[in-house]
Formats: structure tokens, C-alpha cells, sequence
């Protein structure tokens, strides 16, 4: 077969989350725990950091992973979902794995593993373990999938265990407080494991806390133990967090919530060291600066054109929401556009309730079938006093939105992955 025909048998055989949703989760550790031992225990061959929590796992797995990089690692790093090609979950050293390794991997093992009927993503997880393995990576950086406990990935005893933070998401698997979400969570803290919570308040804290305990890990508050003392943009328009340890620390990632990434993966590097990794002062330095050169990071506050000034952004719930919306009341412009899609699982009308009433809205679909119909979110943004047309595609949207700006006007695309993955796919930068 060839890489195409390849992908597209393994998303016709498998059931994808990223295409239907709920049809295609497959909540317990049951066919990770078969396939790996079919594969023969490939995640024991390397060593492993794991990374979950709501909103900020990709931002921080990316940046771990360019910082180990530049410490001398061979680092793997494991994330989903891609935005433009298949093969950004898979990366070694920031180059994605090769297509001839996926089809192979695929010709030899697929109908041998038809029995478990593993998922999309419990498959793909282990097409990523086996390649670390073969290429004998020093470490992977593996984010979670979905949840913690009943993720496929919670398989590996890591050195670490890191959880971003807890917000609103996926409910209908989760929970519907935030205490049940983190429960959940938690369920990637391991017997003697330290584990970095990088920001946690109240019960949810409390939840941290006392499974923490339970199974005799270590636990570190990012938000009291490395907090940022101040961000702002510099002049070459990248990102600068102030912190005790690294004053005039310069960040490629931008947006606030790249605050709270920034001190999660700093508490990270700190336990890191404790526990024997060889990490230079000047390494986390050059991973936060070249992070999107090293590893291939596309989404998060990406500036793709400068005039009018675009900007897209793959949160998509309330939490990373919040910090959007801070940041474009921010950004100065003479009118504020919006691109906006979601997907029919989350909270729509809380995204909507929190976005601004004063700008203009190009309501449209990302090529996905969980994709709420363009029409039916300008239905539920009227009611929150946002107006503005529905386009069929995030292309057509974007292309109306360009077409009717003056240069001095801000375009923003978001309000899921997959808006953001039509957007560059569709429209790259300039």
C-alpha cells in the first residue's frame, strides 16, 4: 500500500475520535495491555514522562521535549491530535516519523491485531511506542489522549507524571464537576512517581493532594513553587516570563496562558534534575526560545500573516477560552474578526457567553463529522448577542473575513482543533 492508502485503511478499519467522538472511545487499559504485550512491553525500552490535565498538555510536552533536546537527549514526543499531517503525533528529535515506517507497521500488524479491535488511537499509541523503541530514544514525552485513568496511555510508569490543569471537557467521559474531572486525572499519579500539578485550587487541589498520598508520590504545585512573576511581549513580538531561577526568560509560544505552561514546565525540569537528568541552564533557555523550530509546533497563538495582523489558536474549551479572549481584548486593532467553529461535544454556549460582542463573526464547520453545522452555532451566538454569517468551510469563512478587513483590522480563527487544522491546511503562512 501506499502512505495514503495506508492512512485511509486505518481510518476506515479503526474507529476515530477525532471523526465520530464517543462511538470510537474505548474507556479501560484492556487492548493497550494486549497489544503491548503482542508488541513485547516497547515503552520499557526508553524512558517516559507523561503529561495530562485539561487544557496547556501540548504546549508543555513540546517544550519539555525541545528542552531535553537541546540537553543531548534523543527525545520522542507522542501528542494528538495533528493538525495538517498524520505524522506530528510521532517525532523524534522534532522529525516526524517516516511514511514508510507507518505503512509497514501497518502491513505487518494490523490483521494480527484485528482480534483486540483496538481503536485509532490505542493503535497509533503503540506504532508510536514501537518506533521509540527502534530508534532507541533516551526518552519519551508522551501526552494523554483523553482523561488519565482509563487512558491508553496510562500503561507506562514515567519518571514523571504532570497535570496541566482542570477545566470543563469531555464531561460526557469525565464528569460534570471539576472534582470528578480530576479524579480522573489523576489516575496518571503512580506508586513513588513525583507527579507536578501545574495549577490547582480548592477541592480540586485537595483531590491532587490526597491521591498523591495514596500512592506515595512525591507532589509539586507549579503555581506556588515556580510561579512566573511577570510576562509581557518584547518587541520582536515573542514571549518573556520573569522567574527566580530564569530572569528574561524568552518564549516562542505566546498568549497568557503560555504564563502557567511556562511555570509547570520549569517545576517540571526542577524534579527532572532531582531525579539524574543532565539539564543545562542554557538548554531550557533555548527550548523556550526555539520551541516551534525544534519540535514543529503549529496552533497555539500562531500568527500566520501579519496584515491584517491573523492569529489562530486551537483552545476550544471554556478554560483555554478564557485566556483567549484575554488576549484579544489585548491586541490592539481597528476591528476584531472572529472565525469561529466548534465540534458538537463540548460547551458551546459557554465559549459563546465569554467571546465579544463587539466583533464580527464568520460562523463556519471544520471537515470533521462531530463538527456542529455552521448555522446552528449562528443560531446560538445570536442569543448571545454575537451576529455575523455562516460559511459551509473554515476556507470560505477565513477567505470572507480576509476580503472585508482593512489592514489594520485582526483576524482570529479557533474555537476548535480542527478549524485550526482546516485553517492550515488551507491557508498557510506567509
Amino acid at each position: 500500500m501506499t502512505y495514503e492508502e495506508t492512512l485511509q485503511y486505518l481510518y476506515n478499519q479503526l474507529p476515530v475520535f477525532q471523526q465520530v467522538g464517543a462511538a470510537a472511545y474505548k474507556p479501560g487499559l484492556g487492548n493497550s495491555l494486549a497489544l503491548d504485550q503482542y508488541f513485547g512491553h516497547p515503552h520499557t525500552r526508553f524512558r517516559t514522562i507523561h503529561v495530562g490535565g485539561t487544557n496547556g498538555k501540548g504546549s508543555t510536552s513540546h517544550l519539555l521535549a525541545a528542552i531535553l533536546q537541546k540537553s543531548g537527549y534523543k527525545v520522542g514526543l507522542y501528542t494528538s491530535p495533528h493538525l495538517v499531517d498524520f505524522r506530528e503525533r510521532i517525532r523524534i528529535n522534532g522529525q516526524m516519523i517516516p511514511r514508510s515506517y507507518i505503512t509497514a507497521f501497518t502491513e505487518k500488524h494490523l490483521e494480527a491485531t484485528r482480534h483486540i479491535t483496538p481503536s485509532f488511537f490505542e493503535l497509533t499509541m503503540m506504532l508510536a511506542f514501537d518506533f521509540f523503541a527502534s530508534e532507541k530514544v533516551d526518552v519519551a514525552v508522551i501526552e494523554v489522549g483523553l482523561g488519565g485513568r482509563l487512558d491508553s496511555t496510562n500503561i507506562i510508569t514515567p519518571d514523571i507524571s504532570i497535570i496541566t490543569n482542570i477545566s470543563f471537557d469531555h464531561t460526557q467521559f469525565l464528569g460534570n464537576t471539576l472534582t470528578d474531572i480530576a479524579r480522573e486525572k489523576a489516575g496518571i499519579i503512580k506508586p513513588g512517581v513525583p507527579v507536578v500539578i501545574g495549577e490547582a485550587e480548592g477541592e480540586v487541589k485537595q483531590v491532587f493532594t490526597e491521591t498523591a498520598n495514596r500512592q506515595g508520590a512525591e507532589i509539586h504545585f507549579a503555581d506556588t513553587e515556580n510561579d512566573i512573576a511577570q510576562s509581557l511581549i518584547t518587541d520582536s513580538g515573542q514571549w518573556r516570563f520573569d522567574s527566580a531561577e530564569y530572569p528574561n526568560l524568552t518564549g516562542e509560544l505566546g498568549g497568557y496562558c503560555q504564563e502557567k505552561n511556562a511555570a509547570t514546565v520549569l517545576t517540571a525540569i526542577s524534579v527532572l534534575k532531582q531525579s539524574g537528568y543532565a539539564i543545562p541552564t542554557d538548554a531550557v533557555y533555548q527550548g523556550f526560545a526555539q520551541v516551534i523550530e525544534i519540535t514543529g509546533l503549529q496552533g497555539r497563538w500562531q500568527k500566520t500573516a501579519t496584515s491584517p495582523l491573523t492569529i489562530c489558536d486551537t483552545g476550544h474549551n471554556t478554560g483555554g477560552m478564557a485566556y483567549i479572549v484575554r488576549q484579544l481584548k489585548q491586541t490592539p486593532c481597528k476591528q476584531l474578526r472572529i472565525v469561529i467553529g466548534m465540534v458538537n461535544d463540548k460547551d458551546i454556549n459557554g465559549v459563546l457567553r465569554m467571546l465579544p460582542r463587539d466583533a464580527v463573526y464568520y460562523f463556519t464547520q471544520a471537515s470533521v463529522k462531530r463538527a456542529l453545522p455552521a448555522c446552528e452555532i449562528q443560531r446560538m451566538a445570536a442569543v448571545h448577542g454575537l451576529n455575523g454569517k455562516a460559511f459551509s468551510s473554515v476556507q470560505e469563512a477565513y477567505r470572507q473575513a480576509l476580503c472585508e478587513s482593512d489592514k489594520e483590522d485582526f483576524i482570529f480563527v479557533g474555537g476548535s482543533t480542527f478549524v485550526v487544522a482546516d485553517f492550515l491546511s488551507a491557508c498557510p503562512a506567509e
